[in-house]
């Protein structure tokens, strides 16, 4: 298990990332905060350059791959979206074709926002585990390098975040953080570790895609299948060990919230904010109103990691 990047490496990244992404707001919102009982932050990833935090990864990634393989071609990324749009979008700064496989009936304004990006995409498999195995297959046939959903390059980018966060709000209780693979909950890790903090780290997944809270409460590797309609985002069926270790050492608690949880949350969100979050990105949120009663009086951090939603989700949302 390697170390979490250090505050000169996330200051470093946070440089190299700054001239394509501005630093993105950390806001409290009266109607958002109303019954909470508590004092309440949001992180708005929602507002890079593709909606999502994962753009800040994808953009160290492929830098540290043409410093260490200048003479790489092309990247390959399965995704259901938010790393596939970070990919194609930092492949293309850098002058590299970019293929991104997604399982079949993956979000389409996703994988127009990756078509939109020069991305080739591929559709393959009924869920991300078999999009992702199929990525392999066909970077080994047509030589392209094959960009992880989970790798310490991208922590160091997605790290940025964290430390804008703890920077803009001092002397946070806790801080909630959707976990996917796991890298937006390592690069919080980080960036709390980095400063010497104490916030408390809450990860949240949806409860049809349990593998990261269940393999958590059992302190052990727990594979299991995901059925969530909502949070795609999250759609994992097996965790990445190594992030699984950091999640052990360095999560205060993995909490679940069900399909019906998250579209309320994206409601809220919208109504409260006149943001959107994606499923994913609403689960931060969907969590701390499930245990706001733990959190009465402390000042707390919410992440809204994307707000990619397909129309049809809003609709589903609003309705």
């Amino acid at each position: 298990m390697e170390p979490l990047p250090s505050l000169s490496e996330i200051e470093a990244a946070k440089a190299l990332i700054r001239p394509h992404i501005r630093e993105t707001p950390t806001y409290r919102w009266p109607l958002l905060e109303a019954g909470l009982g508590c004092e309440l932050w949001l992180k708005h990833e929602n507002h890079t350059p593709v909606g999502a935090f994962k753009i800040r990864g994808g953009l160290v990634y492929m830098d540290e791959l043409k410093r260490q393989q200048p003479d790489v071609g092309g990247v390959i990324a399965a995704t259901t979206g938010n790393h596939g749009q970070s990919i194609a979008f930092a492949a293309k700064l850098n002058g590299l074709r970019a293929v991104i496989v997604v399982p079949h009936g993956n979000n389409p304004e996703k994988n127009n926002a990756m078509r939109s990006l020069g991305a080739e995409l591929v559709e393959h498999g009924r869920e991300f585990q078999e999009a992702l195995e199929y990525s392999r297959e066909l970077a080994a046939k047509e030589g392209l390098h094959a960009v992880p959903s989970f790798h310490p390059w991208l922590v160091r980018g997605v790290a940025t975040y964290g430390l804008e966060m703890f920077r803009s709000v001092a002397a946070l209780d806790a801080v909630f953080v959707p976990i996917g693979l796991g890298s937006g909950f390592c690069g919080i890790a980080a960036a709390r570790e980095a400063l010497g903090l104490k916030t408390k780290i809450i990860g949240v997944v949806s409860e049809h895609a349990p593998a990261y809270a269940l393999s958590f409460q059992q302190r052990q590797f727990v594979e299991q299948s995901s059925t969530t309609r909502v949070a795609e985002g999250v759609a994992c069926k097996t965790p990445n060990k190594e992030a699984l270790e950091y999640a052990f050492r360095y999560a205060d608690d993995i909490l679940t919230v069900n399909d019906d949880e998250t579209i309320a949350a994206m409601r809220d969100l919208m109504q409260a904010t006149h943001n959107l979050a994606e499923g994913a990105g609403a689960l931060a949120y969907a969590a701390l109103k499930k245990h706001q009663a733990q959190f009465e009086g402390q000042r707390i951090a919410c992440v809204l990691t994307g707000g990619n939603a397909s129309m049809a989700m809003i609709a589903r949302a609003l309705a």
